[in-house]
């Protein structure tokens, strides 16, 4: 029998026993390195994971929790001043637009027209004086051409290039100088009695008519345009501010709440010295929003719409004096068919646009002056339009009157109807007072415009400074308050 190394059998049968394993010697060709029998550390964390951490650790503490509710109450409070800073300086500066800027110049585009339009009757009422006509009608036309010359000035300083209102003042910058030069040359055949005055008194009149009056009137327009986006920039309630402030209120009592619960204590004298900041400016916001958008809807409706239907109904009258005094210049030289079918009639041209004009003026319950009669909120408004009104009515029974005399073929006595002395009644006195009224009613309703629109720009003054400063002192008062019960922990 053969026995294992060991000197120990193994039964039959069975397999020998294991012998236990010995360690190899250090040193020994079979050792196993120290390294790969220890655990690898673990890696280390960025410093932002970190710092993170140690955020969210504190954040989770009653100092962490405060110090957060205090950026955010400072940094609400600091954003609702900003807001209603910028928004509330944004409408200050449209309002100011609209009294110191884009109404006054509405207002020259409105008296450019007029001037041209009185210009041209005034011409035209000279010429039918004879060769030398009157000092006062002659002084009357070259004011007008003065006046339009100076306006169209300061018209084409305010133009943006390009604009449809530097077209306009373009174009009649350029057609002003041949006017005058047609007018000119009008006077001189008429004092010589050639009958080429009138050609040339009638082609001016219609370079007036057709090339002129439309330039001016899209200038008009364009001006109305912009003082209407004035108004649009200045009236809209702020109302991100606004929510913007009601957000900040909230925040600010609902901190006062927590500290309450939390310590039993009415009041944070930080934090009350912030809500009454915040509320001081949204009280001030909305109040004084409230009255600058009632002063500018005031000065709109019962200043800028008078004065344009004022203007409009001025401007008629200027083209119907115009026209009138052209008829006669005319002697029936320019007719037009009137009618359809078998009624067709002709009649003279300058006649039918006079009627025309005199439609759209109407009376104190129609047509533009029973218009502007209701858009006027007092006495010193209506009464003016309503004495145009009652001379308008005369206007029509002399101009009838002129008609019937010239149709007789009287034409000396049709003249002394339109451009006679006072003895004869003429229609010029009707016109005049016509003018005169509507002068006064339009200087009525500017002063209205100016004092509406000033209230309501002096409903906003000081706010944009105002509130950017209690918001400052909101966000301290919040910050103090809030640090008050930090200290509480160190």
């Amino acid at each position: 029998m053969t026995y294992p190394p060991n000197g120990s059998a193994a039964p039959p049968g069975q397999a020998a026993p294991t012998m236990p394993a010995v360690p190899p010697q250090a040193g020994s060709a079979h050792a196993v390195p120290a390294a790969q029998s220890t655990v690898p550390a673990p890696p280390r964390r960025p410093a932002w994971v970190e710092g993170r951490d140690r955020l969210r650790a504190a954040a989770t503490t009653e100092p962490g929790k405060l110090r957060i509710i205090g950026a955010v109450l400072a940094l609400l409070v600091v954003a609702f001043g900003a807001v209603t800073t910028w928004q509330m300086t944004s409408r200050s500066d449209a309002a100011n637009s609209v009294l110191n800027r884009s109404q006054p110049l509405s207002a020259d585009a409105a008296a450019i027209y007029r001037s041209l339009a009185d210009a041209n009757t005034a011409a035209s009422s000279g010429f039918l004086a004879g060769g030398q006509e009157p000092a006062d009608v002659r002084d009357r036309y070259n004011r007008d051409i003065k006046s339009a010359s100076e306006k169209l000035a300061t018209a084409a300083s305010n133009a943006g290039a390009g604009s449809s209102a530097a077209t306009s003042v373009s174009e009649l910058n350029k057609l002003l100088p041949e006017y005058t030069g047609l007018i000119e040359r009008a006077r001189a055949s008429n004092r010589q009695g050639l009958p080429l005055g009138g050609a040339y008194l009638r082609y001016a009149n219609d370079k007036m008519q057709k090339q002129m009056l439309p330039a001016a009137e899209k200038l008009y327009t364009a001006e109305n345009q912009r003082l209407s986006a004035d108004y649009d920039d200045a009236k809209p309630y702020p109302w991100f501010a606004i929510a913007l402030g009601l957000l900040a209120l909230a925040a600010l009592v609902l901190a006062q709440r927590r500290n309450y619960r939390r310590t039993n204590r009415v009041f944070n004298h930080g934090l009350v010295a912030a809500t009454a900041a915040s509320a001081v400016v949204l009280l001030w916001l909305v109040a004084g929003h409230t009255f600058a958008r009632s002063g500018l809807s005031d000065s709109y409706d019962h200043g800028v719409k008078s004065l344009n239907v004022l203007n409009d109904a001025r401007i008629d009258s200027l083209k119907a004096r115009g026209n009138e005094n052209l008829t006669l210049v005319s002697r029936g030289a320019e007719t037009v068919e009137v009618g359809s079918g078998d009624e067709v009639e002709i009649k003279d041209k300058f006649d039918v646009d006079y009627q025309a004009s005199m439609k759209r003026l109407g009376t104190a319950e129609s047509g533009l002056l029973g218009k502007a009669v209701a858009i006027a909120d007092d006495a010193a408004g209506k009464n003016p339009v309503k004495d145009a009104a009652k001379n308008v009515s005369v206007w029509k029974d002399r101009h009838k009157t002129a008609r019937d005399i010239d149709d007789a073929g009287n034409y000396k006595g049709a003249l002394d109807k339109i451009v006679g002395d006072k003895k004869d009644e003429p229609t010029g006195e009707c016109f005049d007072n016509v003018d005169d009224a509507l002068e006064v009613a339009l200087a009525h309703e500017q002063r209205e415009f100016k004092q509406a629109a000033d209230d309501g720009k002096s409903a906003m003054a000081g706010l944009p400074v105002g509130a950017a400063v209690l918001a400052v002192l909101a966000a301290a008062g919040a910050v103090l308050g809030i640090g008050r019960r930090l200290s509480e922990y160190r």
